[in-house]
């Protein structure tokens, strides 16, 4: 068997122990067993238990990015892009639960590995911070722009920080879909995709349906939530 296919095979069996277990847990017994190979075997390839789990966050981790990447198409108009690629990105955690669950829950709490998951934090909050700052130009073919925070850097720090409030939200709902098993009858990819549906029109109601109101002009303040009379 090709070394590629074999590797394929531990790393599968490998995510799903971790996945269930967590790392301190994980036996390279069981996870030989379920790849169908010797534990000298998976030494001899991936040398140790924190190696293999490292290129478990590292597979996990690339192909949610690729994944959410590949369905943004960057000609369509920042709130579309916005839908695909969260779209994608419930589709892709609901697909591949064990794999969310490895690289966003099991690698957080464990060093290095951690900084592993961070680095696809920034890279999302990196991809709606461009998307907000297309919004706004969009917004400006149209009209001003709303006035605070003042600044060139004011704007992208806001900016940072909304990427920030939606990607930690859509991160949180991803993990309560994956526990919400109501399918209805249907089968599991009808399910994954209505699911990935329903969550991307959740996060677009809650998210950009508010950003739009701020690109307009019409922040929410403190002085509008003050009782009256």
């Amino acid at each position: 068997m090709p070394r590629a296919v074999r590797e394929k095979q531990m790393l599968d069996a490998a995510v799903r122990v971790f996945a269930a277990q967590g790392y301190q847990a994980a036996s390279m017994d069981e996870i030989a067993r379920r790849a169908g190979v010797s534990k000298p075997l998976v030494y001899l390839y991936l040398h140790s238990k924190e190696e293999l789990f490292s290129a478990c966050v590292e597979r996990e981790s690339r192909a949610l990015m690729t994944a959410v990447l590949r369905g943004v198409d960057v000609r369509q108009p920042a709130d579309r892009q916005l839908w695909d690629g969260l779209r994608s990105f419930f589709l892709h955690t609901a697909e591949h639960p064990d794999g969310w669950a490895v690289f966003h829950t099991r690698a957080r709490t464990h060093e290095p590995f951690a900084t592993a998951a961070a680095k696809v934090r920034e890279d999302m909050v990196s991809f709606v911070t461009a998307l907000i700052h297309a919004a706004h130009r969009e917004q400006a073919q149209h009209g001003p722009l709303p006035g605070p925070p003042a600044g060139a850097e004011g704007k992208e720090r806001e900016a940072v920080a909304l990427a920030q409030a939606l990607v930690g939200a859509a991160e949180s709902l991803a993990g309560w879909a994956l526990t919400d098993s109501r399918t209805g009858g249907m089968s599991a990819d009808q399910a994954s995709a209505t699911g990935a549906n329903q969550a991307a029109a959740t996060m677009m109601n809650f998210a950009w349906a508010g950003l739009g109101n701020l690109l307009e002009g019409r922040p929410w303040t403190a002085a509008a939530a003050q009782p009256t009379g």
